[in-house]
């Protein structure tokens, strides 16, 4: 005869699985197993609502649990069960919860309970993590109103009742990212903010922001990483099933034995399988930092840019080395760097890698890394690799660039920003000892036009070159506060030259300088991340998305006929400036004739970039050239887009952002009056 304490209960104990809208459909059929108090298992199969019951159990709680291991036949849920590094144990449960979805947009649980609940009815908010034996790849636990008491492995449910339990979701924010090899200005916008996060430690928020690594789930804050920055700028998110998130790995001993402390040096973490932040290059010991990470479709690679000054003075250091994965011959440090990089990424690769597109984005000299890394894996690792980089200096010799040309390189330069042409001698040397060449200062033109180094090719050209399509910047400044842009690919060096330029023409003294030479004379805050390119990027994003949107050009009459004006005061002045050259009696000949075939070129590039200017008043963009390959997905891309705009300053009203009032000018005012 039992004893009172292990009586068999005299009513059945029973309990539903519902999602967070009330439905129990979702986890029809998936075998429960239930433990008494003396450790009797009792097992059977949830109902078509759900439900499950068990009686004739030991008086007491018990405590329900779900162990039965996903046995279906999606590719992506077998590959993470059965790859060789880091194994998940996914269960039926998991993928079940994982295809159903918040009743609150922000991923914040319920308040209230269901409308059906009686008195006879518990209602519990639990999490996957609750009803599994192994927790350690799913996402911790959030707060919740109604939560279970109990230990780690199970849900007690009370004897004799109707339990509810409502499954949280297994959802994820996972950034939108085209894997088209066309430019799109989300992209480029969305590559920025992963590029900045490469300057945040792995393992904690971002500033102010709960964001710790691009690997998110629901209820993200925003990207602040800069005490300076004043505006808050959001990633477009996709909510994603949990698998299909940006993974970070596991970190269990018991599961995975390259975790255990006793490894000592050889333990794995999370930040070491993702993160490397002790990257040395340079004679100075300049550091850097690099991430990866990946899902399904993608592995992401970004590494670190600058940020301080030592870190861009290390850019003058012009040695170039072999490079010995392939032709030609590239920036030592850089090329160190990158070696670096490649292990981390590498021994990725091996664990992760099963055919997905790999995007690689910088930020400075994380995107010269990044050009040379690139070049590595294509030629290493034969992956089909994408790169954005922002701010680069050049990295590599012309025969580098010509072996690279099959890989697809989007290179967005700032106006302002002087780093992508160095590295340069010039920065810390007399300009004397370069011949220089002749100084154009231009006049009755905006800013941002204002000078010509006839030897500027001469000098920065060699021995380094830039790699892949520039995605130039420039800022249009009509005056009185009025001010656009134009995100193009101009020809004309006074452009793309711009910051470099002046600082020759404030350095024509030819006297060394400090260190502080970038600061004195040209903007450097131009190349910062928070404070230029992220609000650039920003703007392009924005422009682009109001063109589509109103089925009209990119540039306005008003941007072309202001710019173009410009460019028709430069024209003449170089025109005027040959005709000075030529008839010149006090200069050396090959001096002369080298200076004359540069304002040539300058003043050819100067009427191709004009073209290019025209061609643009009737660029319409495509869908595709916004979004990528995700214009495709109107569901997706929707529902993202209403999510990033429910944040006001995604939609900010900023100038800079947008097409310019159609305010025509007749061409008779000066262009100083107009830019007082």
């Amino acid at each position: 005869m039992l004893t009172p304490s292990r009586q068999k209960s005299k009513s059945r104990t029973r309990f539903q699985l519902i999602d967070e809208r009330g439905a129990g459909e979702p986890y029809a059929g998936l075998a429960y197993e239930v433990v008494d108090q003396e450790g009797r298992k009792y097992g059977g199969h949830l109902d078509a609502a759900g439900a499950g019951e068990v009686g004739n159990h030991l008086v007491g709680p018990v405590t329900v649990m779900f162990r039965q291991l996903y046995s279906g036949r999606s590719e992506m849920y077998v590959r993470l069960m059965d790859r060789t590094h880091y194994p998940l144990k996914i269960t039926e449960l998991q993928v079940r919860a994982e295809h159903t979805r918040f009743l609150n947009e922000n991923g914040a649980r319920t308040q209230q309970k269901p409308l059906c609940i009686d008195t006879c009815t518990d209602y519990l908010q639990v999490e996957v993590r609750h009803l599994v034996e192994h927790v350690s790849h799913l996402p911790p636990v959030v707060d919740c109103h109604y939560p279970h008491q109990g230990g780690t492995l199970g849900v007690s449910l009370a004897d004799g009742r109707h339990t509810l339990l409502e499954v949280r979701p297994l959802r994820a924010l996972c950034p939108l990212l085209s894997t088209d090899p066309q430019f799109c200005a989300l992209n480029l916008y969305q590559l920025a903010l992963m590029a900045t996060l490469s300057n945040c430690p792995f393992e904690h928020p971002a500033g102010k922001s709960r964001v710790t690594t691009p690997c998110a789930e629901l209820n993200m804050g925003d990207w602040e990483v800069s005490p300076e920055q004043s505006k808050s700028y959001y990633p477009l998110y996709e909510d994603v099933a949990y698998s299909r998130r940006l993974e970070t790995v596991p970190f269990d001993p018991v599961l995975y034995p390259v975790n255990d402390p006793v490894c000592g040096a050889d333990q794995q973490t999370p930040a070491d399988v993702h993160f490397r932040g002790d990257i040395r290059f340079g004679a100075k010991g300049t550091n850097a930092q690099a991430y990866v990470t990946h899902n399904e479709k993608v592995i992401l690679i970004a590494v670190r840019g600058t940020s301080s000054w030592a870190d861009l003075l290390q850019d003058a250091d012009v040695l170039q080395v072999p490079f010995e994965d392939g032709e030609g011959k590239v920036h030592g440090g850089f090329y160190e760097a990158a070696r670096q990089v490649f292990e981390l990424a590498d021994a990725y690769l091996d664990k992760f890698y099963a055919g997905q597109k790999v995007l690689v984005c910088g930020h400075s000299q994380g995107g010269a890394i990044g050009l040379i890394l690139s070049q590595m894996l294509r030629l290493r690792r034969a992956c089909e690799v994408q790169l954005y980089t922002y701010g680069a200096p050049r990295a590599a010799d012309a025969a580098f660039v010509n072996a690279a040309k099959g890989l697809v390189h989007q290179r967005m330069v700032n106006h302002q920003d002087p780093i992508p042409s160095v590295p340069g001698s010039w920065m810390n040397s007399p300009l004397s000892a370069y011949r220089a060449g002749s100084v154009l200062s231009f006049t009755n033109v905006p800013a941002g036009f204002g000078v010509f180094v006839a030897g500027l090719n001469q000098l920065l050209g060699e021995p380094y070159q830039h790699h892949g399509t520039l995605r130039h910047f420039m800022p249009v400044e009509f005056g009185q506060g009025q001010v656009s842009h134009l995100m193009w690919e101009p020809l004309s060096d006074t452009v793309s030259q711009h910051a470099v330029s002046q600082a020759v023409l404030e350095q024509k003294s030819a006297v060394p300088v400090s260190d502080g030479l970038l600061k004195q004379l040209v903007d450097v805050g131009q190349q910062f991340m928070v404070d230029s390119y992220i609000p650039s990027c920003w703007a392009v994003l924005r422009r682009n998305q109001q063109a589509l949107k109103a089925r009209c050009s990119l540039v306005t009459e008003r941007e072309v006929l202001f710019v173009d004006q410009a460019f028709e005061h430069i024209a003449q002045q170089l025109r005027v400036k040959y005709r000075e050259e030529m008839t010149r009696v006090d200069s050396v000949f090959e001096e002369q004739v080298r200076v004359m075939n540069l304002l040539m070129r300058e003043m050819d590039n100067v009427h191709k970039t004009r073209e290019r200017l025209y061609q643009l008043r009737f660029k319409v963009p495509s869908r595709g050239e916004v979004y990528g390959g995700l214009a495709q997905h109107c569901d997706v891309l929707s529902e993202s887009l209403a999510r990033w705009e429910a944040h006001g300053e995604s939609t900010r009203i900023d100038q800079l952002a947008m097409a310019p009032v159609e305010e025509m000018f007749d061409g008779t005012e000066p262009l100083q009056y107009m830019l007082a």
